[in-house]
């Protein structure tokens, strides 16, 4: 947020029981979020803006423009977020792939993301964990430590919104409903790699930006390589 506020305006949205934003009982779905999303832009008074999603930010920016189609929407970018988390049974490997899959039952992945039982790598992609463990740059652990000082999540909150997110598949809004400038970010330690690939692919003019190793290409890259993402995305902004 920092070097981006530099040239920009930046808003970043808490949905409804993540982060600073008010704990409700109902609402914990990415439909509503992505709603939530748009009544958030129409009280800015946002004419026209550029949209950035990152992880399940992504899919709420997928069902907004699943909704309301892209009006409004300058340029869109996604960071590494799979397109299908739930890898159904009768999928080939090449269509897991290309969707992303990383669970089979998202019941025991929401488990282990939100109290800690135990998984394995047939069960969850076990690289994000992994990752986000990971405390090899001095920009994660400082935002890490930021927001574990002032904000407390809601783990049952989380559990909803997550089952909801897991089995949700977005390869027609991505197929058919994006024509704005798109970026993509993600990177080699990242499982979800080739999907990016593939919505690139499909998207037209669509511009992926793969991170390698050295350069903190993970989940989290924004956030363990903040100026180069910044770079990064004020090049695609600023075409």
């Amino acid at each position: 947020m920092y070097p981006l506020s530099k040239r920009y305006h930046v808003y970043v949205l808490d949905p409804r029981n993540q982060g600073l934003s008010q704990r409700v009982d109902y609402g914990t779905r990415i439909s509503r979020f992505s709603v939530d999303l748009k009544e958030f832009s129409e009280h800015l008074g946002l004419k026209s803006a550029d949209y950035c999603g990152w992880s399940m930010g992504a899919s709420v920016l997928w069902g907004y423009i699943d909704l309301f189609g892209t009006k409004g929407i300058r340029k869109a970018v996604f960071v590494d977020e799979p397109i299908s988390i739930y890898s159904h049974a009768d999928w080939s490997e090449q269509e897991r792939l290309d969707a992303g899959g990383m669970t089979t039952s998202p019941e025991r992945m929401v488990a282990a993301f939100t109290t800690g039982a135990p998984t394995n790598s047939l069960v969850v992609d076990l690289k994000l964990l992994e990752r986000v463990m990971a405390k090899d740059s001095p920009f994660f652990v400082n935002s890490e430590s930021f927001a574990n000082t002032f904000i407390k999540n809601d783990p049952n909150a989380m559990g909803k919104v997550l089952f909801d997110h897991a089995t949700n598949d977005w390869r027609d809004v991505i197929r058919h409903k994006l024509d704005v400038p798109v970026a993509i970010f993600t990177g080699e330690y990242s499982n979800a790699l080739p999907s990016q690939r593939w919505m690139q692919s499909v998207i037209p003019g669509a511009t992926l930006y793969a991170y390698t190793k050295a350069e903190q290409g993970d989940h989290f890259l924004m956030f363990k390589n903040p100026f180069k993402f910044t770079d990064d995305l004020r090049s695609f902004l600023e075409r």
